[in-house]
């Protein structure tokens, strides 16, 4: 061995995100001049540098070299005792190799993210948004959730309500806010409240969101039914109290008779019969005959010369359903050869837009209104493929995509209202090309672009940006 090291001090300690230094001294104990190559190995090699690299020593000499160690201020750099090593390196001894080891003790440190998806949430009698915790220091986390809000309206169920989370790990707390009050008639109503995570000797972090209760009824019906109640009441009272009048003139008549009950004697000589006056019958005004009951008369004559009738109710006209991306395609490929697509757009509080086709504009602009699903369909191009991803959950089908055969509808998205607007989508068709321009949040709109034959594309925001797609084009 013609090498002699010594580290000073061998052990040392350091804060994530700050630095700490030691020194390494090497003697040259061999005959010849040699030089040295220094190279930092072990786990923390990478925050880990060497002043100078190399050195040159003659026989009997010694040098110095600093160590310098950086851990970031991240999850990655491990709460406690962590060794190093140095790896040294003889130039005329290549296989006389040192490795002098030390340790570096890194410091812990307590981080915490929380974050509401979606941060509101709509419903008449709950709430189902998700709370996020994100533990980004270099030690467990070990907390407990509660909620809160002004006036306590609203009730909480976390699912857990204690969470415990690794260095580096996120983990989902399910919420469910329940109203203490349901609102039967009128408009909705806004409930801030905040969610809290409360950690053993540190200040709460507390995430606030917003559930807008809705009314189990419109105020309109309520008025409406409240008037109908009014007047059924009305009309029972007015039922009630009428008395018709009904007058008689049997009995006067009898008496103007001078008849007797009694039956005539054997003695006496027959006589004519006496008259006896038929009573009259009580006048009582007749109900005019309403026109449903007069054809409920006309239905019940089973024959009549077919005047009589079955007596079936006419019904209303059945609401026609909505015209879908393949109704409208199919209607464009009658009246125009080649190939067509057509699309439409679920926008946020409004449902589904009505189709367009060929480059027209589908969602909104200038509104702040995402788009949470697309409906399409094409033409002359053998069939198309998509799939939809959303701002926080990202690709919630996966791999797995969407396919329609010509004239079919296709969807992507969702329009669950628990599941955050889409940002983005992937599409291709079959047969050919289909170009694509999309609108962003507070970005407008991105160029057009156009897959290559039988390739898919992306369209919408950047997956790392998150905004939401307000409106989309499409040509094939």
């Amino acid at each position: 061995m013609s090498l002699w090291t010594s580290l000073e001090p061998a052990s040392v300690t350091v804060d994530p995100g700050s630095r700490a230094s030691v020194r390494l001294r090497v003697r040259n104990t061999g005959d010849v001049v040699d030089e040295y190559r220094l190279e930092p190995v072990g786990p923390i090699a990478p925050w880990t540098t060497v002043e100078p690299q190399t050195l040159r020593l003659y026989p009997g000499t010694t040098g110095t070299v600093e160590l310098t160690f950086a851990p970031p201020r991240t999850s990655d750099a491990t709460a406690g005792p962590n060794p190093y090593a140095v790896r040294i390196t003889p130039t005329e001894h290549p296989e006389a190799v040192t490795v002098p080891e030390g340790n570096l003790t890194i410091t812990p440190f307590t981080e915490v993210r929380a974050e509401l998806v979606p941060p509101t949430v709509k419903g008449r009698f709950r709430g189902r948004p998700r709370l996020a915790i994100d533990n980004i220091g270099n030690t467990k986390l070990t907390a407990s959730l509660s909620g809160s809000d002004n006036g306590d309206r609203l009730s909480y169920e976390l699912q857990p309500a204690n969470v415990q989370i690794e260095p580096g790990r996120a983990v989902f707390v399910n919420t469910t806010l329940r109203p203490r009050q349901i609102i039967w008639f009128g408009s909705k109503e806004e409930q801030r409240y905040s969610l809290a995570v409360r950690r053993s000797g540190a200040q709460a972090l507390e995430v606030e969101g917003t559930f807008v209760q809705r009314g189990f009824l419109p105020r309109w019906l309520a008025t409406a039914l409240s008037l109908t109640v009014a007047l059924a009441i009305a009309f029972v009272m007015i039922w009630l109290a009428y008395k018709p009048q009904v007058n008689t003139s049997a009995n006067e008549k009898l008496a103007e008779a001078g008849v007797s009950t009694l039956a005539p004697s054997p003695s006496a000589e027959p006589s004519a019969p006496p008259l006896v006056p038929t009573p009259t019958a009580a006048v009582v005004p007749e109900a005019p005959v309403t026109s449903a009951a007069a054809a409920a008369s006309g239905g019940g004559s089973g024959s009549g010369g077919g005047g009589g009738g079955g007596g079936s109710e006419s019904k209303a006209p059945a609401k026609p359903k909505p015209e879908t991306a393949a109704v409208a395609v199919a209607k464009l490929a009658t009246r125009s050869d080649g190939r067509h697509i057509c699309y439409r757009a679920y926008v946020a509080d409004q449902g589904w837009q009505d189709p367009v086709c060929d480059g027209a504009i589908a969602g909104t602009t200038g509104k702040g209104i995402p788009i949470k699903a697309l409906n399409i369909a094409v033409s002359g191009t053998k069939g198309v493929s998509g799939n939809g991803a959303h701002v926080v959950e990202g690709w919630p089908t996966g791999s797995k995509w969407s396919h329609a055969a010509d004239g079919v509808d296709m969807y992507i998205g969702s329009v669950k209202e628990a599941l955050s607007p889409m940002q983005g989508f992937t599409i291709e068709v079959t047969d050919g090309s289909v170009c694509q321009s999309a609108h962003i949040k507070d970005k407008g709109w991105l160029n057009m672009g156009c897959t290559p034959a039988g390739k898919w594309m992306y369209g919408g925001s950047p997956m790392e940006q998150k905004l939401q797609l307000e409106a989309v084009r499409f040509t094939v």
